[in-house]
């Protein structure tokens, strides 16, 4: 190898990391401070996502309940009674009846 190919070979070797960096820090930049890709939307929008999925799990329990609560009231006239009463604040002659607020 001639002496400039030498230079040129132990330069570039000793420079190698320059490119990288400057890449690497080009990438960083674009992923933190771009408002489409940024990582803080991205981890914004998990958390959305996190308490959406929770608030659907919360609704999907009550659902649940109101559903089986409503064929128990067309199945039976015992639990409809029961909710009438319940709704309207209705009572038997014999019962007393506590409101608790």
């Amino acid at each position: 190898m001639s002496k400039t190919a030498k230079k040129l070979s132990f330069w570039v070797r000793r420079r190698s990391h320059l490119p990288v960096l400057v890449i690497g820090s080009l990438v960083i930049l674009v992923l933190f401070f771009n408002e489409e890709t940024s990582v803080k939307l991205n981890v914004e929008y998990q958390n959305q996502i996190n308490e959406l999925r929770k608030e659907i799990k919360l609704n999907e329990d009550s659902a649940r309940y109101y559903r089986a609560r409503r064929e128990a009231i067309e199945s039976g006239r015992a639990d409809l009674e029961e909710v009438a009463r319940e709704q309207f604040h209705m009572q038997r002659p014999s019962e007393d009846v506590y409101l608790i607020k």
